[in-house]
């Protein structure tokens, strides 16, 4: 007994030893716990919304200051022009527009009953029906207040207008969501072993001599990646479009020239890897595990990003695939062009160069 206590003590001493050791036991969890509490949720809080208020009643402020007082919505704008509305969607300015008719008041107090429109965002299904729900819910609820202590009985009723997917199908939201996703990870995995594999079989010596300089080194591991993965592109929408009736809205040559953008990008980023890591394993490892779950978090397909704290919102902006699953789903379900999509498309092409710029400073041109 006393031999195993010893052991046990020896045992202790070393792993409280090891910083790193104690970082996996504690720290892991710590921070997985904090991570995975405030981004995995679904519930909607502080969503920009607009209101297009023909009626300039009463009875349309108060429902407007009830909108706006609640958590779940922030009035970015008070207006009478309904051709703001389509602007405001496309540049992602509003998640809902509220749109009161000009006899709001009148019909409520004379006929008893006047109508809400509802215009959401339905490129994403999810986010779309929870801001219709809480919004319905808020309606119904300025409806009892004006029931309570009054002999009439008054009915707001909500008419909802679904924009760019008025059927609310999943397949506008997770096709552009996975081929963010799919692209990135087979991108990085693949490449990730390019240059680490040389080392291990020992040919890069042989490139190392040659006449190769390291731009055309990268270049070469990273092309049939680059070809295989836009005939994945190729893949991924012929089956949207055929399979899933999610036909591409806006231009296809635009829709393939980010898409290289971003394989670019990922690419890169595989290369990196491969430089700084010694064994496939580790790239591997790496690539995968340290890639799949912050590209699931913070791409935005599955969970909203503005409902992040924002230091989770930060760390979503140095995420590739948030910036893809944009310009993807804004192309695609949206219809959008270059000028809707610019700032997106800089970022990518910005965080592109960054890449193979320190992917070109980290290669090494002797073996240690």
């Amino acid at each position: 007994m006393k031999q195993f206590l010893a052991f046990v003590r020896k045992e202790f001493a070393h792993i409280l030893r090891d910083r790193k050791t104690l970082v996996i036991l504690f720290g892991l969890p710590v921070s997985q716990i904090l991570i995975y509490g405030f981004a995995l949720t679904k519930e909607v809080k502080n969503s920009k919304i607009m209101v297009v208020d023909h009626a300039r009643d009463e009875q349309s402020r108060k429902l407007t200051e009830k909108l706006d007082a609640s958590t779940y919505f922030e009035v970015e704008y008070i207006g009478t022009d309904t051709k703001t509305i389509p602007t405001a969607f496309q540049k992602g300015r509003v998640k809902m527009a509220v749109v009161l008719p000009a006899n709001f008041g009148y019909d409520l107090h004379r006929q008893k009953h006047a109508q809400v429109q509802l215009i959401t965002d339905g490129s994403d299904p999810n986010l779309a029906a929870a801001i219709k729900n809480y919004a319905a819910a808020i309606i119904l609820d300025y409806q009892r207040e004006l029931n309570t202590g009054s002999d009439q009985s008054y009915q707001i009723l909500p008419k909802v207008k679904m924009l760019y997917n008025p059927q609310l199908k999943d397949a506008h939201n997770f096709v552009p969501g996975v081929m963010a996703l799919v692209l990135m990870l087979v991108c990085v995995m693949m490449t990730s072993i390019a240059i680490v594999k040389e080392k291990e079989t020992g040919t890069m010596e042989v490139l190392l001599i040659s006449s190769f300089k390291p731009l055309m080194v990268i270049a070469t591991k990273a092309f049939p990646y680059l070809v295989l993965s836009l005939v994945n592109v190729v893949i991924i929408l012929l089956l949207s479009l055929f399979l899933l009736d999610l036909p591409v809205n806006g231009s296809l040559l635009l829709l393939f020239f980010e898409s290289a953008i971003f394989i670019i990008a990922s690419l890169a980023l595989g290369i990196l890897i491969s430089i700084l890591t010694s064994s496939q394993q580790v790239a591997m490892l790496i690539s995968l595990m340290g890639l799949l779950i912050p590209t699931i978090l913070f791409s935005g397909f599955m969970f909203p990003i503005e409902n992040m704290p924002y230091p989770l919102q930060l760390v979503a902006n140095i995420i590739p695939a948030k910036w893809f699953y944009t310009i993807v789903q804004s192309i695609m379900i949206k219809g959008l062009g270059i000028t809707g999509i610019w700032k997106e498309t800089l970022v990518l092409f910005s965080m592109t160069i960054f890449f193979v710029a320190i992917s070109l400073k980290s290669f090494k041109i002797r073996l240690q």
